[in-house]
């Protein structure tokens, strides 16, 4: 059965009340992808703590039912909201297809630093991976599977650290595959956190799927128990890393390491400024147009 895809450029401030819109005129799905790179399907960010992983300007891709009235629709989008921009919308007609299967068939193992290798669960892990450390993931989740810079940018990190007997901190998990490759390079546990309940569900599904499930435990940030851990990496945005510094650094033990990503090139320094507070030796990596920071907290 055939879809009406309507496809629509917004702010990322007018995001949630169109998608919110959207759902409520009865589209089947909602995608949002960068109105900058709309042709890459992959350009999408694990979710962040407190809100979420937007682009200056974002294209939705909603679908709806076969026979959809166009005209009917933008009136209705217009008629919901006068104040929204409906100017680039335009429909297509997609064919039905297994869509978990064209998603799942973008991707290939991907390997990270020295050792870490991310393998979708469907296909064989090559041979030059057998001695790695393997994550096997769904990239059917919409949280994250390695492939943007951000998730790269903590892999890599994490594959350069000695992390045996460590307990690890992912704060804003997503899909948990920070967490499962610390815990894969040899971390005795890991703790999760994220404000998305699919979120906590598709990590610990990950993590079961891995063989890991009894050594990783997720928290809402509400529930997050107070405690210092070795090693902490937070994958989410630079606004929110500002706002949530104080807590970020209560949660790293003296001399403990810290990894912070989701900032785009040229937030660096203020956020460097703000953790030179509690860390040391504080530097920045860039990759394409995103930046990590790492430190050592101070004792």
């Amino acid at each position: 059965m055939p879809f009406l895809e309507l496809s629509l450029r917004c702010r990322a401030a007018d995001e949630t009340r169109l998608e919110t819109a959207l759902e409520d005129l009865g589209a089947l799905s909602v995608s949002l992808l960068d109105a900058a790179d709309a042709e890459n399907e992959k350009a999408i960010l694990e979710p962040g703590v407190g809100e979420l992983p937007l682009w200056p300007e974002i294209t939705l891709l909603a679908l709806f039912p076969e026979g959809t009235h166009e005209a009917l629709l933008l009136h209705a989008l217009e008629a919901y909201d006068p104040k929204l921009d409906l100017s680039s919308a335009s429909f297509r007609v997609v064919e039905d297809q297994d869509w978990e299967r064209a998603w799942m068939d973008q991707f290939a193992p991907m390997r990270f630093g020295e050792r870490t290798w991310i393998v979708p669960w469907n296909l064989e892990t090559p041979p030059e991976a057998e001695d790695g450390a393997i994550v096997r993931l769904d990239p059917g989740l919409a949280f994250g599977s390695g492939t943007h810079p951000t998730t790269a940018l903590c892999l890599q990190w994490l594959d350069s650290l000695d992390l045996a007997g460590k307990t690890v901190l992912d704060f804003g998990c997503g899909s948990g595959i920070l967490a499962l490759a610390a815990l894969k390079l040899g971390a005795a546990n890991a703790v999760g956190v994220d404000n998305d309940p699919q979120a906590l569900a598709a990590s610990l599904d990950n993590a079961e799927r891995n063989g890991v499930g009894e050594r990783l435990q997720v928290f809402a940030p509400d529930d997050e128990p107070a405690a210092r851990y070795p090693v902490v990496v937070a994958n989410i945005l630079a606004s929110a890393l500002d706002a949530l510094a104080e807590l970020l650094a209560a949660r790293v033990a003296p001399g403990g390491g810290i990894a912070l990503s989701g900032i785009l090139h040229g937030q660096e320094t203020a956020l460097i400024e703000r953790y030179a507070t509690w860390f040391d030796g504080l530097e920045a990596v860039r990759l394409d147009d995103w930046m990590r920071i790492t430190g050592r907290r101070r004792a």
